[in-house]
């Protein structure tokens, strides 16, 4: 149950900015994996993903089916490298939401932008529990059209400044996707979700599970690591 704004100090632009601090770091390296479960049965892939900002991401599979394949995301632009291909793959566009290894994730998803107050204006609707977790309610309107999803609502941990669920929504109100988190850990003073459940309502009995296993913050990064030239080695 909702209940009134009144109840908090914050407005949701302070929330928001309060969560993003718990998500974006000045470097990162990242163990983890995804769990693909669909009709088809389960598939689990690992990988190492580099960050610096909100801006600069690698990620690299480290799976046996998967070796070797890499998305880099430099701003507004994303390649895929795949060692089987001679070249390097430019996504743009439409072609920034394709599933990433046919999970629920979309490579938008995935490395995307991470700021949303540079994206989306804010309101806090009030608080409500998530799995018994009181959470801020905050709807999430995109300020342009290059957004990938023109709304998103999440409930912000009152206590934790983590989404404890997120929902994404087409222009025309449709539910595309939902987003729960089921784990965190505490780093170097951040609350970071470890455990991410994302759900495709398109795509009928399908969900992917992100878990990180490992995360270092704040550490020196491989020279040219997010430099296309390095991108095919």
């Amino acid at each position: 149950v909702l209940t009134g704004t009144a109840l908090s100090a914050l407005t949701g632009e302070e929330i928001i900015r309060r969560m993003e601090a718990n998500l974006v770091y000045d470097t990162s390296r990242i163990d983890g994996a995804m769990t693909i479960v669909d009709q088809f049965g389960t598939k689990r892939s690992t990988f190492v993903a580099y960050s610096e900002g909100d801006t600069k991401m690698l990620l690299e599979f480290t799976s046996v089916e998967e070796r070797g394949q890499k998305v880099l995301r430099l701003g507004n632009d994303l390649y895929l490298y795949y060692p089987d291909a001679s070249e390097v793959i430019r996504l743009s566009g439409s072609a920034l939401r394709d599933s990433l290894l046919g999970s629920d994730f979309s490579y938008e998803d995935m490395t995307g932008d991470k700021s949303f107050i540079d994206n989306y204006s804010t309101a806090l609707d009030g608080i409500e529990p998530i799995d018994g977790h009181p959470c801020y309610r905050i709807t999430l309107i995109a300020k342009g059209p290059t957004v990938p999803y023109p709304k998103e609502v999440v409930w912000v941990d009152e206590g934790l400044f983590i989404y404890r669920k997120v929902e994404k929504y087409a222009q025309s109100g449709r539910l595309l996707k939902e987003m729960v988190v089921t784990d965190y850990v505490t780093r170097s003073g951040r609350n970071i979700p470890t455990g991410v459940v994302m759900r495709d309502v398109l795509k009928k009995g399908s969900s992917t599970t992100f878990t990180i296993n490992k995360i270092d913050i704040g550490i020196k990064l491989p020279a040219g690591v997010f430099s296309l030239e390095e991108l095919t080695w």
